[in-house]
């Protein structure tokens, strides 16, 4: 057993734990890949806090989680218990809930570039037709972080997997004696289904805490760059820049590191604040 997980441990190592000690070792040095590197301790870190650049990243960065994370929870749970039950049709149905999550992120990122295009765009269009107002979306500052976040929540696919499977996993016989004590639909869902399912909804915030903010860089480098007037400019794309446009690797890994700090204090007080609601996890 352990011989056929070697493969794995091994391109663990290398992809994952060995780039990672390398990104905090370099966090504490002046880096450009052209010259070996110097450390210079905690500098990097004064310089990213003293940032305006970094703090306007970082309300952008606190403003997406917020916003983005419990709409995809919602929608995926939404479309789990629309689609719980069994049959070919409802099957059709969870293939296409699921289909955005297999597009390539770029090309993902171009059939939202149309979508919001507010001269020829069908998303306008629509708007048009019921009489609502028609945003500029890609360029001004509000609607810009809103298209971000509704393009993103379309691809839900996986949380959407989870939460039916913790459905179908979930004992018939709760639903059959609330029905029987004449238990309305919503009190069946506020505590039945939503009890039962809250380890698996807390394990999905952590993991799109992580997820969603990673998958802003592809969107936000093709439709908005950061802007208009650096409203889009997340962590992931940030790190890019000052890796690639500044060439200062010893800076954009400090950054890094703040952010993989910044998500883990997040989801370590998601879990303490279940937990002090009894929430076994």
């Amino acid at each position: 057993m352990r011989l056929f997980l070697a493969p794995f441990l091994i391109g663990m190592a290398v992809l994952v734990v060995l780039p990672a000690l390398a990104t905090l070792v370099l966090a504490f040095t002046r880096y450009n890949a052209l010259q070996p590197p110097v450390w210079i301790g905690l500098q990097n870190f004064s310089k990213l806090l003293a940032s305006p650049l970094v703090g306007l990243s970082l309300r952008n960065t606190l403003l997406f989680i917020g916003l983005a994370v419990p709409l995809r929870l919602m929608a995926a749970l939404g479309l789990a218990l629309l689609l719980r039950p069994s049959g070919r049709r409802f099957a059709i149905h969870r293939a296409v809930a699921y289909l955005p999550t297999l597009i390539p992120e770029a090309a993902y990122a171009l059939i939202w570039l149309w979508i919001f295009n507010p001269l020829y765009g069908p998303l306008n269009h629509l708007l048009a037709l019921v009489g609502l107002p028609l945003p500029t979306w890609l360029t001004d500052p509000t609607s810009a972080r809103l298209a971000i976040i509704i393009m993103l929540v379309f691809q839900m696919g996986e949380g959407f997997l989870v939460l039916l499977a913790g459905l179908h996993n979930t004992p018939q016989v709760y639903y059959e004696a609330a029905r029987m004590d004449g238990a309305s639909a919503w009190q069946i869902l506020w505590r039945i289904t939503l009890p039962l399912l809250l380890p698996w909804i807390l394990l999905l915030t952590c993991r799109d805490i992580l997820a969603s903010l990673q998958a802003t860089f592809t969107p936000t480098y093709i439709l908005t760059y950061g802007g208009p007037y650096y409203a889009t400019m997340f962590f992931p794309l940030l790190i890019y820049e000052l890796s690639f446009d500044f060439v200062d690797y010893g800076l954009a890994s400090a950054l890094l590191v703040m952010m993989y700090a910044l998500m883990a204090l997040l989801i370590v007080a998601i879990l303490r604040l279940a937990r002090a609601g009894g929430v076994d996890v």
